[in-house]
Parts: C-alpha cells; sequence; structure tokens
C-alpha cells in the first residue's frame, strides 16, 4: 500500500508500505481522503512543529476518514465492515492525572497519529490502511459523505477553542488567522451563538474563505487603516500562529475579556503585550486539540454544505508533494485532501 513518509525537512516521499493487521481491540480501516494540516506543513517545510522534532521517518497526517474493513480478534467490534468512518487521531492514556481530570486532550501520554511529540514517533494516517484502537472510529451520521467529513478533526480543534473562550452567545469575536483552522473557528463561533465575527488576514483568498463559512466583516490584517477593525471585541481567538496576531487580540479584546491562543507559535519566545493582560485584566488561554468535540463536529458537517467551500482540492496520494506545495499556498487553497481511494465521487 501506498504512504506519505516524511524523513526529515523537505524530504516527502511516497513509498510502498507493509499492510497493517489489527490486534485485540483494534480496527482496519482503508483510508479514502486525508486533510493536509497546518502541522503536516511543518513537518515537511521545517522538520518539526513547535518543540516537536523529527528523529525518524515518520507517516504523516491525523486527519483521515474511510471505510472499516476488518477487526482484531479477540476484541471489541464496531461499526460493520463497509460503514464509512471518521478517524479520531488521539489515544489518551486514560491513567495520567489529566485523563484523570477530564481532560484527555492535554494527556501527558497520548498517542496522537502523526506526531513527533513522543519517540518513537506516532505513525500517522496518510497511507492506504490505518490500524487505531477501536473507540476512534466514528460512523459519518447520515448524508454527510466522506469528503466533507475530512473536515471534522480541524473543525474539532476549532470547537475545543470556541469552548476554551466560554460562553460566546451574543458576543462579538474576532479571529486572527483565516487559514482552514481560523475559517472553521469562524463556523464554531457562529454555531455557539456569536452575534458577529471579524477576521483578520493578510490575504484577499483567505478572508473570501473566512466568508464562505459566516464571517460578518473582514479586514486585511496589515491595513490598521481598514474600516473594518472593530474598536473593541469581546472575544478574541488568535488563529494565526504569529505574534503579531496574539497582539492584536489583546489590544482589541475588552476590559477583562478572553483571548485564545490557538495557532502555534514559533519554538522559543514570543514577545507579548503582556502589561495588557496585567492592566486590562485579560484572560489569556491556550486550547490545544480536542476530545469530546468530534461527534459534535461530525453534527456540524452533516448539517451543513457551506463547509464544502473551504475543500480546495482533492490530489491523488501519488502526487503527494503537488498536494502539499498547494497547500502551503495560502493564496491557491485553504484545505487539500489527498485521495487514497478510487476516483468515484466521495
Amino acid at each position: 500500500m501506498l504512504g506519505c513518509v516524511i524523513h526529515g525537512r523537505g524530504d516527502l516521499r511516497v513509498e510502498e508500505l507493509a499492510s497493517p493487521v489489527p490486534g485485540p481491540g483494534e480496527v482496519l480501516v482503508a483510508v479514502r481522503y486525508g486533510g493536509i494540516c497546518g502541522s503536516d506543513l511543518h513537518y515537511w517545510r521545517h522538520g518539526g512543529v513547535g518543540d516537536f522534532r523529527l528523529k525518524e521517518p515518520m507517516v504523516l497526517g491525523h486527519e483521515v476518514v474511510g471505510t472499516v474493513v476488518a477487526y482484531g480478534s479477540p476484541g471489541p467490534s464496531g461499526p460493520p465492515a463497509g460503514t464509512p468512518v471518521a478517524v479520531h487521531p488521539a489515544t489518551p492514556c486514560g491513567v495520567c492525572p489529566e485523563c484523570a481530570d477530564g481532560r484527555r486532550h492535554v494527556c501527558r501520554d497520548t498517542r496522537y497519529l502523526g506526531s513527533a511529540a513522543r519517540t518513537p514517533h506516532v505513525q500517522g494516517g496518510f497511507a492506504a490502511e490505518v490500524v487505531v484502537p477501536v473507540g476512534q472510529v466514528r460512523p459519518l451520521p447520515e448524508g454527510l459523505r466522506p469528503r466533507r467529513a475530512a473536515l471534522a478533526e480541524p473543525l474539532s480543534v476549532a470547537l475545543h477553542a470556541v469552548r476554551r473562550a466560554g460562553a460566546v452567545s451574543g458576543q462579538h469575536v474576532l479571529v486572527t488567522g483565516a487559514g482552514p483552522i481560523g475559517c472553521l473557528v469562524v463556523a464554531a463561533a457562529k454555531a455557539a451563538g456569536a452575534t458577529r465575527v471579524t477576521v483578520s488576514d493578510l490575504l484577499p483568498t483567505a478572508l473570501g474563505h473566512a466568508r464562505a463559512v459566516g464571517a460578518d466583516t473582514v479586514v486585511r490584517a496589515d491595513d490598521p487603516a481598514d474600516p473594518g477593525w472593530p474598536s473593541e471585541v469581546d472575544v478574541a481567538v488568535e488563529a494565526s500562529g504569529v505574534a503579531a496576531g496574539l497582539d492584536s487580540c489583546l489590544r482589541l479584546v475588552r476590559r477583562g475579556g478572553v483571548v485564545v491562543q490557538l495557532g502555534m507559535l514559533p519554538p522559543g519566545q514570543s514577545p507579548f503585550a503582556g502589561n495588557l493582560v496585567v492592566s486590562r485584566e485579560i484572560e489569556l488561554r491556550g486550547a490545544f486539540r480536542f476530545d469530546t468535540e468530534f461527534d459534535t463536529a461530525l453534527r456540524l458537517l452533516a448539517a451543513e454544505p457551506s463547509f464544502d467551500a473551504l475543500i480546495s482540492a482533492v490530489v491523488p496520494v501519488r502526487d503527494a508533494e503537488t498536494a502539499f506545495a498547494l497547500a502551503a499556498d495560502r493564496d491557491r487553497s485553504c484545505k487539500v485532501l489527498l485521495d487514497f481511494g478510487d476516483r468515484r465521487p466521495g
């Protein structure tokens, strides 16, 4: 079977891999689509994500959907063979203090598909077949086709960030960064009842994607004179992963407001307007991955066809490097999917 393996910075290879065999409590999934994430691009371009650095070859990918093939024996089974499913990419340890506290998404010993956070690295889902614990597959809701379902993982990240912000119903939310995650934060904030969402970015194409999923106002991040900039917002979600975005959030959120840092900042120290956190008593909160939001994401995707606007291209796995280059070009794309299956409509 074919898989996408990262060997180091700039060294992405489509290789023939051995087909996995499910063990007890595991399920074999034939992958149809895999969404290229910002972290996949970081591994490709920089050899790491934040403080997580590649130390060995690793199959990329954690945004995957497919169909159930078989179960390991003995062990529990789940949806019957042939069932379209989305794969939750996290396997928390279940015993650490964070898991015991109901915060499995920050488990100190989690296994996450396609992650170099631990060594040996956890191999990812960009392969024709993948084996995961049975509890990590979710049947797709009726009417949700696999192509759109491939957005479930990043939408879950966005839903978790909005949850970290607290109650946003009736509030004005600022989102800095209109990449795939930022656009999905727009949709998540609207679903949570935000009355107004303003989005900033450097690129008109990206801002167009934000409008397609419900942004009320879009502004150029490099134009302080843009009339769309609000004087004040209730909540700000930083989704660009750059210090300038965090600065905008801290300066525009109201006194006593909440800023959620969602974008992964570069490794090391990042400057920020810390005095504003004190003088305005701003709550600065981090948001990392997700947990139960995955099921909510699938329901939202089934109900809302506008999410299709975020999928810019579907590229055969053999052309993975072309797909990665397209995904890295924010002037030409939002979300790019790899196709591991046949060419029938998905």
